[in-house]
């Protein structure tokens, strides 16, 4: 009798015990279907047996074997065994929360044939420049076309109106369908070989210093890549990736956004138009995102770019690990496996020996401080790649002394008139949505809060609501004060939606656009409007931190920065950091190609050492201060942290079930079991104490040891596991970045 123990979808940290019949062949990595209760579950079988603890009438026999796709290798389940171990998080919920959605299901995985687009012969031959200049999205597709076949979503991200365009190209004979299989045969090994490469651009000197670093390194290295805005960092990659393509192997591209997959992948499809590339997001359907998790396990696909969840893809000739953007908290899961795909990566790319380069022009202070430490090899860039472009002017407007109107000062407009007479784009930057992040009665005081949590209703002026953007909770705009009957009712505060009035107020003839969650909330409406401020359809961009990073518009000259004073003196220690890094990024979109930039920020203390940073366009200085001020504060990464919380309907079972916590955790302190120094904090209500009608708090775990942070959570969880009830939502996380 062969024992086989299957990883579940289930909040218990244990395997699950099947037996096999004699007639049925089974290997690690594989799904299978298996009973659990009343119902049948998908698994995956991550070790063999001969024997179990259970008795044998108790053991189950295992439905079906699913061997339609290849089983996960060796390699990546000690990835999501690790996973499991370090953040504390149920093995097989953590493994099958690695898998697409359609392979979680019971049922085998039938595709029917992929249909992609081609250009016909015709098409191949013919003329660009005799289409009619009005066709312009026809040029684009025929254009995307001419590096390789595309299926209708990768041409849908050309733009909206691509189906359309796409017809009237199809009746015209100059594109034809062809069928592929959506399940791709395994390829053991890509091959070496050549492969095209659009060589577009000339490294300059310290590009190729940093690429010549990499592709010389042996083995595991991971790399910083500290370049300011506009200094070639994605060039970089392009080489970075050709080296390794060449060789036969796959490359992993990590992106924060899935606003930044569609620019990227089209990119790098012109790039390299011969190697199979596919992208991983939440954007896809469950059955395209399948689909390229199977192409890249069977190894045709030999780019793969995707959002977090990609670190966990099985790649089976991977070479090179890339992370762009990496100290974007994006790459930090907030729920369920709160894992940082950064750190995974790192972990990832150390166990398959191959290099990894961490790129960004703020690193966080972690990657930073390993950099300094020599745990990481720093690699800089100090110019802009275009001989042209020079990083942009700096400036402060105090706001203490300069009227303002709708949070606009008249230098401001100034700077926006000029560059509009000028016929160059703006953009106006501020990280808060909507009309007015609160309205208020004039007459007794009241306001907009939220019934369901401690923040409060923001306006909403074109659709006359009040929204919690916590919650979701949304009323209409009262006609009076519900207080007092006051009909003066005042908006306190900006948002975007403020700022596009007033400046379509101020500049009636200019083109305006306000980009953020609401206004890119319908599919293909980002990819449209981004094809709109290439295009220079564009004058005055109003938008949130969706536009700070990632994007080349070479005809932005000048960013505004509205109200970035809140996070310098948040209670949140990592609050400067974000704020430099959001700062400089979105400085970092003016002045890209041979027009000058300029950066105008809207402060109540100009005099800020953070500010005086941006001026001089200084992160070392900057890192160097808020790592002296973290070391002397005993925070990260001098310290490794772990935060569990709480929450629930009742705040005294909030409360009993984390003081409860803490009190097992310092009688285990006490039990002499742990070596190392472990500090249990005080349970304190969280920064957001009430949210959705629940009560929230937390409890702080902190050590000067890794190991030893890790020895003490994994006795400590189980008495977590003895106090968990049903009537609270309970989470570890280890390495927050919320506090």
């Amino acid at each position: 009798m062969l024992i086989i123990r299957v990883a579940l979808d289930m909040p218990l940290s244990t395997l699950f015990d099947y037996v096999l019949k004699e007639d049925i062949a089974v290997e690690p990595g594989q799904r299978v279907v298996v009973p659990f209760g009343r119902k049948q579950v998908v698994g995956v079988v991550m070790e063999c047996a001969v024997n179990s603890e259970l008795e044998t009438e108790r053991i189950k026999p295992v439905v079906r074997v699913l061997d339609e796709i290849l089983p996960l290798s060796a390699e990546l389940l000690t990835l999501l065994r690790f996973c499991s171990d370090y953040y504390r998080h149920p093995l097989g919920a953590t493994v099958l929360s690695a898998l697409p959605v359609r392979l979680r299901s019971c049922e085998p995985v039938a595709f029917k044939e992929a249909l992609q687009f081609t250009l016909s012969d015709s098409g191949r031959a013919l003329d660009l420049s005799l289409l009619h200049k009005r066709k312009v999205l026809q040029q684009r597709i025929l254009s995307a076309l001419h590096a390789g076949n595309m299926g209708i979503a990768q041409l849908r991200a050309l733009s909206p109106g691509a189906p359309t365009a796409l017809k009237a190209l199809l009746r015209a004979g100059w594109v034809q369908e062809v069928s592929v299989a959506s399940l791709p045969d395994p390829v053991l090994s890509p091959g070496k070989g050549r492969l095209t490469f659009n060589n577009a651009h000339t490294l300059t000197a310290a590009q190729q210093q940093a690429v010549d670093a990499v592709t010389q390194s042996s083995g595991y290295g991971c790399f910083l890549l500290h370049g300011v805005t506009g200094s070639g960092k994605t060039e970089i990659y392009v080489h970075l990736m050709h080296r390794m393509l060449q060789q036969g192997g796959q490359v992993l591209l990590l992106v924060p956004e899935i606003n930044l997959t569609p620019q990227l992948e089209n990119y790098f499809r012109s790039r390299f138009p011969d190697a199979e590339l596919v992208s991983l997001h939440s954007g896809l359907s469950n059955g395209a995102r399948t689909q390229n998790w199977l192409r890249a396990q069977s190894g045709r696909a030999r780019i793969v770019l995707g959002t977090r969840l990609s670190v966990f893809t099985p790649l089976p000739q991977l070479a090179l690990v890339i992370v762009d953007e990496e100290h974007d908290a994006s790459f930090k899961q907030q729920d369920g496996l709160r894992y940082s795909a950064r750190d995974v990566a790192i972990f990832r790319a150390n166990q398959r020996g191959v290099p990894i380069v961490l790129g960004s022009a703020t690193p966080s202070l972690e990657s930073y401080y390993n950099a300094q430490s020599g745990r990481y090899r720093l690699l800089q860039l100090t110019e802009r790649a275009l001989a042209a472009a020079h990083l942009p002017a700096v400036r402060c407007i105090n706001t203490s002394n300069t009227f303002m109107r709708h949070g606009i000062s008249e230098q401001l407009f100034t700077a926006l008139e000029i560059r509009l007479q000028r016929g160059e784009q703006s953009l106006l930057f501020i990280n808060r949505r909507g009309y007015a992040p609160v309205l208020m009665c004039t007459a007794c005081g009241w306001v907009s809060d939220c019934p369901n949590c401690a923040g409060k209703l923001v306006l909403h002026l074109p659709d006359k609501r009040l929204r919690c953007h916590h919650c979701g909770h949304q009323v209409r705009v009262p006609h009076a004060c519900p207080g007092c009957g006051n009909a003066d009712l005042q908006p306190v505060g900006i948002g975007t939606q403020r700022v596009e009035s007033a400046l379509q107020e101020r500049f009636p003839k200019a083109r305006i656009l306000r980009v953020d969650r609401d206004s890119t909330r319908n599919k293909g409406m980002w990819n449209a409007m981004r094809r709109q401020i290439h295009d220079d359809e564009v004058d005055i961009l109003v938008g949130t931190q969706i536009l700070a990073k990632g994007h080349d518009f070479p005809n932005l000259t000048l960013v505004g920065v509205l109200n970035p004073d809140s996070a310098l003196y948040s209670s949140d220690f990592r609050a400067s950091e974000k704020l430099f890094a959001q700062l400089a990024q979105v400085a970092g979109r003016a002045g890209r190609a041979d027009k000058p930039g300029e950066v105008l920020i809207q402060t109540f203390f100009p005099d800020h050492p953070l500010f005086r940073s941006l001026r001089e366009h200084d992160y070392n200085a900057w890192a160097k201060t808020l790592l002296e001020e973290r070391r002397s504060a005993g925070f990260p990464p001098f310290v490794y942290q772990a935060m569990l919380r709480a929450e629930g309907k009742q705040e005294s079972e909030v409360f009993r079930y984390l003081h409860e916590a803490r009190t097992a955790a310092v009688a285990l302190l006490h039990s002499g079991e742990i070596s190392g120094k472990v500090d249990v904090f005080g349970v304190v209500p969280a920064a957001m104490p009430r949210r959705a009608n629940h009560i929230r708090a937390q409890l702080l775990i902190q050590s000067t040891s890794r190991k030893g942070l890790q020895q003490f959570l994994r006795a400590w969880q189980i008495s977590l596991e003895a106090l968990a009830t049903q009537k609270l939502r309970c989470s570890l996380d280890v390495d927050p970045l919320e506090y």
